[in-house]
């Protein structure tokens, strides 16, 4: 990878519910060598670590009552991770048809997933019904696979444009999408809480939604579950990603501003910024961005002159200092 991935992950209980049913995972993938016997001049039992074959990152948003949404995202989280271990291939070409096999590895890991829930409910009643959404990203550079259920979502970063990756797998998004007539606040209405697509509850199949897409240097991934959408709206989260902070302070800012818009729901935020691995070209980034803003005074401040005829009385626009490097 031509560049580095700052990532990091927070969950936050909320103010109102009493406990945490969302769960969270950053994991870099890498193939392992355990060495139990050699002439070899390395020690027995040691193990050998190849290079990154990429980065999983995801979140759940658990739901049931008497805990049973916790437990749902938990085996789901750890029923993903048995998957991407144990069942899916270590390589895929970079090129279709490799874009194809993982798109089918990662549906049938969801579907896995299923299986796991609706047997963990079918062995203790009183968990039945429970259910989790699921949000993840496999990332091998530059290359980038979302894989989702429900209604937490992907956004991805761009420049200035926020863009939403996944679609909310609830009912009144069902019914903007699919019908002519509907209010324009269904999607503040009781059918934005009801999904049609999740892991786990009830006997329907899963119906997993996969996006795939090449990332650039400067992009940034969001993983969330709805317990910050509920709060925090598209241009607040565009223009606290744009701070260009890093993870675990961006991570912490999206924190903090769900709690103060009323921390209803747990909320669960996973970042990735890919930048580039040479800590001066963000600076010399910034500092461009800096002349760029500057040369953009003096020209509305010379058009201003020149339409006032008062150029004296204008007060000269003062350099702006660059960052220290």
């Amino acid at each position: 990878m031509p560049g580095k991935m700052d990532c990091f992950g927070q969950t936050d209980r909320g103010l109102r519910r009493p406990s945490n049913e969302d769960h969270f995972l950053i994991a870099d993938l890498n193939k392992a060598l355990r060495i139990h016997q050699t002439s070899l001049n390395f020690d027995d039992e040691e193990t050998l670590f190849g290079i990154s074959q990429g980065m999983m990152l995801l979140v759940a948003d658990g739901m049931g009552g008497h805990a049973a949404g916790e437990h749902a995202s938990r085996l789901t989280v750890e029923s993903l991770t048995h998957s991407i271990l144990n069942c899916m291939p270590w390589f895929f070409s970079r090129d279709a048809e490799g874009d194809d096999d993982l798109r089918s590895a990662l549906e049938r890991a969801l579907h896995r997933c299923q299986q796991r829930l609706q047997s963990e409910a079918r062995a203790h009643p009183s968990v039945q019904g429970m259910g989790t959404t699921l949000t993840a990203a496999y990332v091998h550079w530059p290359r980038a696979t979302i894989v989702h259920a429900g209604d937490s979502r992907c956004y991805l970063l761009r420049g200035t444009e926020l863009k939403q990756i996944t679609r909310d797998h609830t009912l009144a998004q069902q019914i903007v999408e699919e019908s002519e007539f509907h209010s324009p606040d269904i999607l503040q209405s009781r059918w934005a809480h009801v999904l049609w697509n999740a892991i786990g509850s009830g006997n329907e199949a899963v119906k997993p939604e996969v996006h795939q897409f090449d990332l650039q240097i400067g992009d940034v991934l969001l993983l969330c579950t709805d317990g910050l959408t509920k709060h925090v709206q598209p241009p607040e989260i565009r223009r606290t990603l744009s701070r260009n902070n890093e993870a675990r302070a961006t991570c912490q800012l999206l924190i903090d501003e769900t709690l103060a818009g009323g921390g209803a729901d747990n909320v669960t935020v996973v970042i990735a910024r890919f930048v580039d691995e040479n800590p001066q070209s963000e600076r010399i980034q910034a500092i461009a961005e800096e002349s760029l803003v500057e040369a953009n005074l003096q020209d509305t401040v010379a058009e201003m002159a020149a339409i006032t005829e008062a150029p004296a009385e204008l007060e000269e626009i003062p350099e702006l200092a660059p960052r220290p490097v």
